[in-house]
């Protein structure tokens, strides 16, 4: 696609949003959706829980490093021989300067057959350790795992730290902690796809692109407004990732009490 078309296509979804925002505003749209914000709380709380995991835990040491990722909380898996996988979550890319983006919306679907009988809630981070592979996934609306995307179950605990695991030198490393009968999740087969209505009711923005978000800004480059649940999950992935003495430095600040207590 030309620059001209690329600028062309701005200019008219430019002049939708014009149009739209009004009602849009006027239905609600200047708050976040109190739906999709839940699911941005839930998947900093599911980033929180799977990094306490001992030895078993997505690895700080690979939190550091990634480029990218994709957080799917109350990945909900069922079924009676014929199973079958849903959820919603968010993606999250480190920008040019290293710091993390907005969340973006997407959708987890799949099916399977197997052995398997009952229920399971599972929150799954997909850790996506490479700029390619984060472009590979944005450059398309839905990507299947392990046809489009290759990915392995992520090393744990002391296997995290060698390089010689053939799963280690994977793109894209995958974690779960598992609530219910099944021991385990395969997501191989599932397909991940962009909610692009989620992202304009959560930003208040009609037609934004996924690339808006990324960057931060509307279609006229002003800064774009971020809810305080996405906030909140960046400050949570900035302090995750920090050096261990920035760490210590930031959990010290966020257990200060921000008013004076009176005497």
């Amino acid at each position: 696609m030309t620059s001209d078309h690329m600028l062309n296509r701005r200019a008219v979804l430019a002049s939708m949003a014009a149009l739209a925002l009004p009602a849009m505003r006027a239905k609600g749209m200047a708050k976040a959706d109190p739906r999709e914000a839940a699911i941005v709380e839930k998947s900093t709380e599911a980033l929180i829980e799977i990094t306490k995991i001992p030895a078993k835990g997505l690895p700080i040491s690979l939190l550091k490093q990634a480029q990218g990722l994709v957080i799917v909380p109350d990945l909900l898996k069922a079924g009676f021989v014929i199973t079958g996988r849903i959820g919603r979550g968010v993606l999250v890319a480190r920008d040019e300067a290293g710091a993390w983006t907005n969340p973006v919306f997407l959708g987890m679907a799949g099916g399977g057959i197997g052995a398997q009988i009952g229920a399971q809630a599972t929150d799954v981070i997909l850790v996506l350790r490479t700029k390619r592979s984060v472009d590979d996934f944005l450059s398309h609306n839905k990507v299947t795992l392990g046809a489009d995307i290759g990915v392995a179950a992520g090393p744990v605990g002391r296997q995290a730290e060698a390089d010689t695991d053939l799963q280690f030198r994977a793109e894209i490393l995958s974690y779960s902690r598992s609530r219910g009968l099944f021991a385990g999740v395969s997501i191989e087969g599932s397909s991940l796809h962009i909610r692009h209505q989620a992202n304009d009711l959560y930003y208040g923005v009609p037609n934004l692109l996924v690339g808006d978000i990324l960057a931060g800004r509307d279609f006229d480059d002003n800064p774009l407004r971020v809810p305080p649940s996405a906030v909140r999950l960046r400050a949570t992935l900035n302090t995750l990732s920090a050096p261990p003495a920035e760490r210590r430095v930031e959990e010290k600040a966020a257990q200060r009490p921000k008013t004076r207590v009176p005497r």
